[in-house]
C-alpha cells in the first residue's frame, strides 16, 4: 500500500463517512432547502459562536468569499507572504475583486509581527489603497497561533478600525495544540474559514462563519463564483460525520509527526527535522531531498518536498515503514 505524505488533503472517506453521504437527506441548497447543509452550518455556528455560516466548495472559495465580502475594489487586505490567501489562491481577490494584497513576512512562530502589521496600514490618503482587513492563518506551516497573539493582533486591527479574517485551514489541529476551544480561537474574528477536507478527512468543502450581514454578502458571492450547489447535503453529510468522528483523533497525527521528527534527528542527514502539529519539516539540501524522494518512492512512500503531513490514513505501522525507509537511506548515504 502506498503511503502518501504530500498533504492531509489526500485522505479518503472511510466506510462510515460514505454511508452517511449515501443516506443523507437532501434538498436544493440554493433555495435553502437542504436540511443536511443547514445542520452542518448550524453545528459550526455553535462551535465557533458565530451568527451565521455558509457551506462552500473549498477553502479557496471560502477565503475568496470572505475577502470579497469585507473589501471593495481598491481596498486592501494584509496577509502573510506565504499565506494561502495571498500566495496559493491564484490571486483571486485581485483578479475578481480588485482587492490589493499587502503581504508581510511571517515570523518563526507563524505570526504576523504586530509592528510589521502597523507599519503597512495605509493612511487615509488618495495615493494609497484603503487598508480594510487583516488575514491570519491557523495553523501556519503547522504552527498553532496562541490565544494571546490572536487577542493582540485583532486588538491592533480594531485600533485602526480594520476587520479580521481567519483562514482556519487546520483550525481543529490548532485547537488541540493550544488546548483551546474552537470558539476561543474564532472569537476575535469577524469571519473564519473552516476547511473540512484536510485533517477532518472529507472529500470536499469548507464553511465560512461570521455575522449575519457578512454571511449574507458571502452567499451572494458564492452564487456569483459558481458555488451555489443544489443537493449538496451529500457532501455536507461527510462534514457532519467528520465533526463527530475525526476531530479528537487529530492528536494521533500530531503524535506521529512528533515521533518521526524525534527519530529522524538521530539519523544523518536528517538532523534538524522539526515537527509542528501534524507536519514534519526537513532541513536537507535540494540534491539530498531529490535523492530521498526517489528512494522513498521506490519504497511506496510519496512526498512532495521537505514538508511531510500526517493524517488519518497514515497508521502507526505506516510510520514504522517510513522510519525504516529513512534508516535505509541514511545507511546508503553513509556508505
Amino acid at each position: 500500500m502506498m503511503i502518501d505524505l504530500r498533504s492531509d488533503t489526500v485522505t479518503q472517506p472511510c466506510a462510515g463517512m460514505r454511508d452517511a453521504m449515501a443516506s443523507a437527506i437532501v434538498g436544493d441548497d440554493v433555495y435553502g432547502d437542504d436540511p443536511t447543509v443547514a445542520a452542518l452550518e448550524a453545528k459550526l455556528c455553535e462551535l465557533t459562536h458565530k451568527e451565521a455560516a455558509v457551506f462552500v466548495t473549498s477553502g479557496t472559495q471560502s477565503n475568496l468569499c470572505a475577502l470579497l465580502s469585507h473589501c471593495a475594489r481598491g481596498e486592501e487586505y494584509i496577509a502573510g507572504q506565504d499565506a494561502h490567501t495571498y500566495r496559493y489562491e491564484a490571486g483571486g481577490a485581485a483578479v475578481l475583486g480588485g482587492i490589493q494584497p499587502q503581504p508581510i513576512l511571517f515570523n518563526e512562530r507563524g505570526e504576523l509581527p504586530l509592528d510589521a502589521i502597523e507599519a503597512v496600514i495605509k493612511p487615509d490618503d488618495p495615493h494609497f489603497a484603503k487598508t480594510k482587513l487583516i488575514c491570519l492563518e491557523n495553523t501556519q506551516g503547522g504552527k498553532a497561533l496562541s490565544l494571546s497573539y490572536l487577542a493582540e493582533a485583532t486588538a491592533l486591527a480594531r485600533k485602526h478600525y480594520l476587520n479580521c479574517h481567519l483562514d482556519g485551514a487546520r483550525l481543529f489541529n490548532a485547537a488541540l495544540a493550544t488546548n483551546a476551544s474552537v470558539g476561543e480561537l474564532c472569537s476575535p474574528f469577524d469571519t473564519v474559514s473552516i476547511c473540512l477536507s484536510k485533517g477532518l478527512g472529507t472529500p470536499m468543502g469548507s464553511v465560512l462563519v461570521g455575522s449575519n450581514d457578512l454571511i449574507l454578502k458571502a452567499r451572494r458571492w458564492r452564487k456569483m463564483l459558481g458555488g451555489g450547489l443544489r443537493q449538496s447535503g451529500v457532501v455536507a453529510a461527510a462534514g457532519l460525520f467528520a465533526l463527530e468522528h475525526n476531530v479528537a483523533r487529530l492528536i494521533e497525527d500530531h503524535y506521529h509527526a512528533s515521533g518521526v521528527a524525534t527519530a529522524l534527528n538521530d539519523l544523518t542527514p536528517f538532523e534538524g527535522a522539526v515537527a509542528h502539529t501534524n507536519m514534519v519539516f526537513l532541513n536537507l539540501s535540494a540534491d539530498t531531498l531529490k535523492m530521498l524522494q526517489q528512494h522513498l518512492k521506490d519504497a511506496s512512500i510519496i512526498i512532495s518536498g521537505a514538508r511531510w503531513v500526517f493524517h488519518k490514513d497514515v497508521t502507526s505501522s505506516d510510520v514504522d515503514r517510513v522510519l525504516e525507509a529513512c534508516q535505509a537511506f541514511a545507511k546508503k548515504s553513509a556508505d
